[in-house]
């Protein structure tokens, strides 16, 4: 049973941004982001064919800077926010915007790759959220069941929740709430929880923690040291509603249940250097992802503290005699947490890892050369947890 072979993209640019595009559930659709200094700034599309295992890409300018950030709206396929550096009287500020891209895009193309004759397009400018009193834009998250019309940016030290309004061309603070103490506290990262009817928010400053209560903007949760140096991501477990992962540059992935956040429930250090990046997979979440800049991406099992610890569980009514003996046998032996596959397919940091929001098998990471690859879980363990 061979696995596929990655499948490697190259931006001629740096890039550390990237999404897939969440409103897509069919097309398998991942969105980069571009980091070059000398020249127009890209978001490349990428398309992967999965029966020929090939990428067609389409390339829009981003001509307003080098993106640090890029999210895609989770209801229109079309929509997606960027946090950018813009340079303005000897100044850099990095600010933050909502696009949308030309409606023959939104759905993909069937571009071969090597066509590069092709002209590049624009994107057009939805709405900016305005960041002068608020400072630098760390990141824009969605509201992940939500319509596309609500928006958390992280502004140095400041929790910003927008309304977008008449078809996303305003956004309108609606609350917001700052980090109080001593220093310069600023937000590194943020997710919105999908749980408790979206009015959670979880943020990263330094080496902490925060719970966030979207409605009134109240801390509902603060895990202190959370890592032993800062922390740079965090993902909710898409069906545990109170499981969160960390990352953070003392190279280790922490779980948290964030009803008792004196210690994490498990902790992870396979990686040699700063983790940048850690993922849920969207339907098993025993599956996490983690990208770091030891230039290694690794996939691991967390099978005890995920949502089916002792497998898929199937109501015995429905079972035949041979399925209930091979279901026994199957029961009583969960799968130890461990380590799956290490993908060693970059040389550079890898900054982002993100699962497909089509195919929940497939992934995509990026490393800081510009170089795009996917991969797949092994067969054996899709095998193993479908089965």
């Amino acid at each position: 049973m061979e696995d596929d072979a990655p499948v490697i993209y190259g931006l001629e640019f740096q890039a550390r941004a990237l999404t897939p595009q969440t409103a897509e559930t069919d097309a398998i659709r991942f969105l980069v982001g571009t980091q070059s200094l000398k020249y127009d700034n890209q978001i490349h599309i990428i398309d992967f064919d999965d029966e020929n295992n090939i990428i067609n890409k389409n390339v829009l300018l981003h001509q307003v800077g080098e993106i640090w950030h890029i999210s895609a709206s989770p209801a229109d396929k079309g929509v997606l926010a960027t946090c950018y550096n813009q340079t303005s009287d000897s100044k850099v500020m990095t600010c933050a915007a909502v696009w949308r891209m030309p409606k023959e895009l939104e759905s993909g193309s069937h571009e071969s790759p090597d066509d590069s004759s092709s002209t590049t397009q624009t994107l057009e400018l939805l709405c900016h959220l305005d960041n002068t009193a608020h400072g630098n834009m760390a990141c824009v998250t969605w509201e992940p069941m939500g319509d596309g019309k609500k928006i958390i940016s992280l502004a140095d030290n400041h929790l910003l929740l927008w309304d977008l309004q008449e078809s996303s061309s305003q956004a309108v603070l609606s609350s917001s709430t700052a980090l109080e103490g001593k220093g310069q506290l600023k937000f590194t990262s943020g997710r919105w929880s999908p749980h408790h009817n979206c009015t959670q928010v979880a943020t990263a400053n330094d080496t902490t923690i925060r719970g966030w209560d979207t409605r009134n903007m109240s801390q509902i949760y603060c895990i202190e040291n959370a890592h032993g140096q800062l922390v740079r991501d965090l993902d909710f477990n898409p069906n545990k509603q109170y499981y969160l992962a960390s990352c953070g540059d003392d190279c280790k992935v922490k779980f948290w249940d964030t009803r008792n956040v004196g210690e994490p429930v498990k902790t992870l250090d396979e990686h040699s250097h700063w983790v940048w990046n850690v993922r849920y997979n969207h339907s098993h979440d025993q599956l996490i992802l983690t990208g770091s800049s030891d230039s290694r991406v690794i996939l691991s099992n967390m099978v005890s503290i995920s949502s089916e610890p002792f497998g898929h569980l199937v109501d015995e009514d429905d079972l035949s005699d041979q399925e209930e003996h091979h279901q026994e046998e199957k029961s009583k032996e969960p799968l130890p947490d461990s380590v799956i596959a290490t993908y060693e397919e970059h040389e550079d940091s890898v900054y982002a890892v993100e699962w497909s929001s089509a195919d929940p098998w497939l992934f995509a990471s990026l490393s800081y050369d510009g170089r795009l690859v996917i991969n797949r879980v092994p067969r054996a363990l899709k095998y193993h947890i479908l089965l």
